[in-house]
């Protein structure tokens, strides 16, 4: 199993409302395992962070999702949160940029209600999956095949339901994104 990522460039998607350990226990992770993380957003400047339902950190923007492309990235984080994903599915930008990941075949970690953006993307058909209970339902009615587990791996697609499962959802994904390019990341993003 590959633990470093030295050298990989790696895209945190995210808006105002982002749960604020779902994006910050990845980070760190990925910085610890060698990545370059840039967060890349709606707007510029800093973005508010929650916890559940409560005024966190906020966090720099990097980027803006509108000058971003994903040839710059070797993979993609997508963390949850009770408004982030909302606001980022609401935004054909972001919507664009998460599904281009999957055009290129290149691995995509996504946890809690962060999948709501792949369900917008229209690239979970046919995938297996997991997230936070609520958003189960979405994911079955969008094609998707769930199963409620700390984390599922589907062909570079990792996902994961809560905060409690980051260690678990950590490890997954450092291990995708070392592998890089996936052939069958391809096949649902019709």
């Amino acid at each position: 199993m590959a633990t470093r990522l030295d050298g990989r460039k790696i895209a945190i998607l995210a808006a105002d409302g982002f749960e604020q350990v779902e994006l910050t226990e990845p980070m760190k992770a990925l910085k610890e395992a060698g990545a370059m993380v840039s967060v890349v957003s709606l707007k510029s400047g800093s973005i508010q962070g929650f916890k559940h339902d409560k005024p966190g950190d906020s966090v720099s923007v990097d980027k803006e999702v509108a000058g971003a492309r994903a040839e710059e990235f070797d993979g993609l984080l997508i963390p949850g949160g009770l408004f982030n994903p909302d606001a980022l599915r609401s935004d054909p930008k972001a919507v664009a940029f998460a599904k281009s990941f999957f055009d290129a075949g290149k691995p995509v970690a996504s946890i809690c209600h962060g999948p709501q953006v792949l369900i917008t993307a229209g690239v979970v058909k046919g995938r297996k999956m997991t997230s936070w209970g609520a958003v189960q339902t979405d994911l079955r009615n969008a094609g998707a095949i769930v199963s409620d587990e700390p984390v599922v791996v589907d062909q570079g697609l990792v996902t994961s339901r809560k905060p409690d499962d980051i260690p678990a959802f950590n490890a997954k994904m450092i291990e995708e994104f070392a592998e890089g390019r996936h052939q069958g990341q391809q096949r649902s993003a019709a």
